[in-house]
């Protein structure tokens, strides 16, 4: 991916169990290379135990709090702060771009985001999903990734065969850790303009 070098802030949101160990040690991991990382809480509350529980929470909260949340955390940071998600997180990052259009990257994990009319000519977009993913058909995917490409974007696309939707979190059990690994090297390597 050509970059004009390192993407220095990173805000990264949770799913919709809300925010979770994995996501902090998400953070944790890309701090140590050296990136500054944001993990806002969208929900103010503990995380969810199931993915039920989350989605009741998400519904008690309602996507506009969430989503309001989410520009309110992001508004002092540098307008080339990295838009990252997890599932959830992703739409919110991805929701997030038309308002912030110098954004330096969108990086999302289980979870499509952004509308191709908020994509710029040249922006970074990395994609990582489970494969299959009960949450996100192929072939929705393929019509996204058509759409954000057309649209201009630097689109990468890596799906992990075998493996189910959050598999980069250790407490579920979609849970894959070479999968895992291979996401975040990858996802570096997008940060570092690699």
């Amino acid at each position: 991916m050509r970059q004009d070098g390192p993407m220095g802030h990173v805000v990264l949101f949770h799913s919709v169990y809300g925010l979770r160990p994995a996501v902090l040690a998400a953070a944790e991991r890309l701090r140590a290379a050296g990136h500054q990382v944001s993990t806002p809480d969208l929900y103010g509350v503990p995380a969810a135990e199931t993915v039920e529980a989350g989605f009741a929470l998400l519904e008690k909260i309602g996507q506009d709090v969430v989503l309001g949340r989410a520009a309110e955390a992001v508004a002092q940071l540098p307008l080339d702060t990295v838009l990252a998600g997890f599932s959830m997180g992703a739409g919110v990052a991805g929701a997030l771009l038309a308002e912030r259009p110098a954004t330096a990257g969108l990086l999302l994990l289980h979870g499509t985001g952004g509308s191709p009319a908020a994509v710029r000519p040249g922006l970074p977009v990395q994609l990582h999903l489970g494969d299959p993913d009960s949450y996100e058909p192929p072939e929705e995917v393929d019509e996204w990734g058509t759409a954000m490409t057309a649209a201009g974007a630097q689109l990468e696309v890596f799906r992990y065969p075998g493996v189910g939707h959050l598999f980069t979190d250790p407490d579920v059990s979609d849970h894959d850790a070479a999968a895992t690994e291979t996401t975040w090297t990858r996802v570096e390597a997008f940060l570092d303009g690699r």
